[in-house]
Protein backbone atom coordinates (compact mmCIF):
# COMPACT_ATOMS: atom_id res chain seq x y z
CA UNK A 1 0.00 0.00 0.00
CA UNK A 2 2.40 2.99 1.36
CA UNK A 3 2.22 6.08 2.99
CA UNK A 4 -1.40 8.50 1.95
CA UNK A 5 -1.14 12.10 3.10
CA UNK A 6 -4.67 13.45 3.34
CA UNK A 7 -5.62 17.12 3.24
CA UNK A 8 -8.78 18.83 4.44
CA UNK A 9 -8.31 22.63 3.06
CA UNK A 10 -9.84 25.42 4.41
CA UNK A 11 -9.83 28.91 3.74
CA UNK A 12 -7.58 29.34 6.37
CA UNK A 13 -5.71 26.44 7.60
CA UNK A 14 -5.10 23.00 6.18
CA UNK A 15 -5.61 19.75 7.92
CA UNK A 16 -2.81 17.28 6.91
CA UNK A 17 -3.20 13.61 7.95
CA UNK A 18 -0.78 10.76 7.32
CA UNK A 19 -1.13 6.47 7.22
CA UNK A 20 0.70 3.52 8.25
CA UNK A 21 2.49 2.40 5.41
CA UNK A 22 0.23 -1.09 5.76
CA UNK A 23 -2.10 1.26 5.07
CA UNK A 24 -4.66 0.52 7.83
CA UNK A 25 -4.71 3.06 10.10
CA UNK A 26 -5.06 7.13 9.70
CA UNK A 27 -3.21 9.48 12.10
CA UNK A 28 -3.57 13.54 12.38
CA UNK A 29 -0.33 15.04 11.69
CA UNK A 30 -0.53 18.55 11.56
CA UNK A 31 -2.22 21.71 10.42
CA UNK A 32 -0.83 24.18 8.34
CA UNK A 33 -1.72 28.22 9.07
CA UNK A 34 -2.16 30.08 5.78
CA UNK A 35 -1.88 33.01 7.66
CA UNK A 36 1.55 32.24 9.06
CA UNK A 37 2.74 30.83 5.98
CA UNK A 38 2.15 31.19 2.54
CA UNK A 39 3.98 27.75 1.35
CA UNK A 40 1.56 25.27 1.30
CA UNK A 41 2.67 23.28 -1.76
CA UNK A 42 6.13 23.76 0.06
CA UNK A 43 4.63 21.84 2.92
CA UNK A 44 3.17 19.43 1.37
CA UNK A 45 6.35 18.54 -0.84
CA UNK A 46 8.60 18.24 2.43
CA UNK A 47 6.28 16.08 4.01
CA UNK A 48 6.21 13.54 1.28
CA UNK A 49 9.52 13.21 1.01
CA UNK A 50 9.97 13.00 4.36
CA UNK A 51 7.61 10.26 4.92
CA UNK A 52 8.26 8.68 1.50
CA UNK A 53 4.33 9.29 0.86
CA UNK A 54 3.37 7.14 -2.50
CA UNK A 55 -0.29 9.09 -2.59
CA UNK A 56 -2.05 12.90 -1.56
CA UNK A 57 -5.69 13.01 -1.28
CA UNK A 58 -7.22 15.85 -1.69
CA UNK A 59 -10.32 16.86 0.67
CA UNK A 60 -13.38 17.94 -2.22
CA UNK A 61 -16.14 19.36 0.18
CA UNK A 62 -19.23 19.01 -2.47
CA UNK A 63 -22.47 20.58 -1.34
CA UNK A 64 -25.20 18.26 0.54
CA UNK A 65 -26.90 17.80 -2.69
CA UNK A 66 -23.31 17.06 -4.37
CA UNK A 67 -22.75 20.04 -6.06
CA UNK A 68 -19.65 22.26 -6.38
CA UNK A 69 -19.47 25.37 -4.56
CA UNK A 70 -16.42 27.96 -3.86
CA UNK A 71 -15.01 25.62 -1.42
CA UNK A 72 -14.92 22.68 -3.85
CA UNK A 73 -13.21 24.56 -6.77
CA UNK A 74 -10.63 25.70 -3.98
CA UNK A 75 -9.89 22.24 -3.47
CA UNK A 76 -9.48 21.23 -6.72
CA UNK A 77 -7.34 24.15 -7.77
CA UNK A 78 -5.14 23.20 -4.99
CA UNK A 79 -5.11 19.19 -6.15
CA UNK A 80 -3.94 20.82 -9.92
CA UNK A 81 -0.72 22.41 -8.30
CA UNK A 82 -0.40 19.55 -6.48
CA UNK A 83 -0.08 17.17 -9.13
CA UNK A 84 2.50 19.75 -10.98
CA UNK A 85 4.35 20.16 -7.97
CA UNK A 86 4.39 16.51 -6.74
CA UNK A 87 5.54 13.36 -8.25
CA UNK A 88 3.28 11.04 -6.67
CA UNK A 89 -0.92 10.45 -7.76
CA UNK A 90 -3.25 13.19 -6.13
CA UNK A 91 -7.14 12.61 -5.70
CA UNK A 92 -9.67 14.28 -5.06
CA UNK A 93 -12.00 12.32 -2.40
CA UNK A 94 -15.51 13.44 -1.02
CA UNK A 95 -15.76 15.00 1.92
CA UNK A 96 -18.54 16.59 2.92
CA UNK A 97 -18.83 16.03 6.81
CA UNK A 98 -15.50 15.59 7.64
CA UNK A 99 -15.29 18.57 9.74
CA UNK A 100 -18.51 18.06 11.49
CA UNK A 101 -17.84 14.68 12.31
CA UNK A 102 -14.38 15.52 13.69
CA UNK A 103 -16.19 18.56 15.74
CA UNK A 104 -18.77 15.76 17.25
CA UNK A 105 -15.76 13.56 18.24
CA UNK A 106 -14.03 16.69 20.08
CA UNK A 107 -17.34 18.22 21.73
CA UNK A 108 -16.70 18.45 25.18
CA UNK A 109 -12.95 17.99 24.83
CA UNK A 110 -10.37 21.27 24.95
CA UNK A 111 -9.13 20.86 21.51
CA UNK A 112 -7.49 23.47 19.06
CA UNK A 113 -8.95 24.40 15.95
CA UNK A 114 -5.71 22.91 14.75
CA UNK A 115 -6.79 19.87 16.40
CA UNK A 116 -9.93 19.45 14.45
CA UNK A 117 -8.98 20.28 11.03
CA UNK A 118 -5.68 17.50 11.20
CA UNK A 119 -8.46 14.90 12.63
CA UNK A 120 -10.70 15.83 9.64
CA UNK A 121 -8.05 15.01 7.41
CA UNK A 122 -7.61 11.75 9.17
CA UNK A 123 -11.41 11.29 8.89
CA UNK A 124 -10.98 11.33 4.97
CA UNK A 125 -7.91 9.46 4.87
CA UNK A 126 -9.56 6.45 6.99
CA UNK A 127 -12.56 6.23 4.74
CA UNK A 128 -10.85 6.31 2.02
CA UNK A 129 -8.70 3.66 3.39
CA UNK A 130 -11.13 1.67 5.10
CA UNK A 131 -13.33 2.19 1.14
CA UNK A 132 -10.49 0.56 -1.38
CA UNK A 133 -10.69 -2.54 -3.03
CA UNK A 134 -8.26 -4.33 -2.37
CA UNK A 135 -9.01 -4.43 1.06
CA UNK A 136 -12.57 -5.36 0.76
CA UNK A 137 -11.49 -8.42 -1.52
CA UNK A 138 -8.75 -9.48 0.60
CA UNK A 139 -11.24 -10.04 3.87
Amino acid sequence: MGVVLALDPGERRTGIAICDPAGILATPLETHDRRRDRSLLDRIAQLCDHHGAERVLVGLPLTQMGEHGASAVRSEVLARKLAQRLSVPVELVDERYSTAEARRLLRGRRHERADRDALAAALILQGWLDGREDVKEGD
